[in-house]
């Protein structure tokens, strides 16, 4: 009895032991810094996006273009963005950090850009058969855009036995559509020592 009762508080201890060692999950907030592994986050989409973007509309073709065009505020579309890092970066995640800084700033107007804009176009072609007279859109109304936004994201990776730094350069060039003008090229630098 003895013996069944040790045996049977042993593989108690070792179940909770066990159970104990379990990866644990802690919510924190989303503009928490989780510098985990190095690697690009959403720190970094987050905080590039909005830097750059506010540098964008600091440059003097902001201010020329809206006393050019009787204090119209320009007309924004977030190209491609390629990642050519030597990781898997979500470049939509950092396109819609984009959109969300520039929409937020109240200084630019966005239109919807690719996938999500053709989705719309074939509500709007659905309409034309399903929807009433008064409530459907009308095709060639579209908002068209001034300039459209568009980069790369770049690493370079130096080792050293544990040691090691990661380098990334965001490039962003701001091209105006009617005239293939670069109006403005901006870039953003992190430098991360993981040890």
């Amino acid at each position: 009895m003895k013996k069944s009762f040790s045996l049977y508080a042993f593989l108690i201890l070792i179940s909770f032991a066990v159970l104990s060692c379990g990866q644990k999950v802690t919510r924190v907030s989303e503009d928490t810094v989780t510098d985990l592994s190095g690697r690009w986050n959403d720190t970094d989409s987050r905080l590039t996006a909005e830097e750059i973007t506010s540098e964008m509309m600091a440059h003097p073709w902001y201010n020329t273009y809206i006393s050019q065009n009787g204090g119209e505020v320009p007309v924004l579309i977030v190209g491609m963005i390629t990642n050519k890092s030597h990781e898997h970066i979500a470049t939509e995640t950092f396109s819609k950090d984009i959109e969300k800084a520039v929409i937020n700033s109240s200084r630019m107007r966005l239109v919807q850009a690719g996938a999500m804009r053709e989705e719309i176009r074939a509500e709007r072609a659905d309409q034309q058969n399903y929807s009433s007279a008064s409530s459907m859109k009308s095709f060639g109304l579209e908002q068209g855009a001034d300039f459209m936004l568009q980069g790369t994201i770049n690493s370079i990776v130096d080792q050293y036995k544990k040691d090691k730094t990661i380098y990334y350069q965001v490039d962003l060039e701001l091209t105006n559509l009617e005239t293939n003008e670069k109006v403005w090229i901006g870039d953003k630098k992190i430098k991360k020592l993981v040890n």
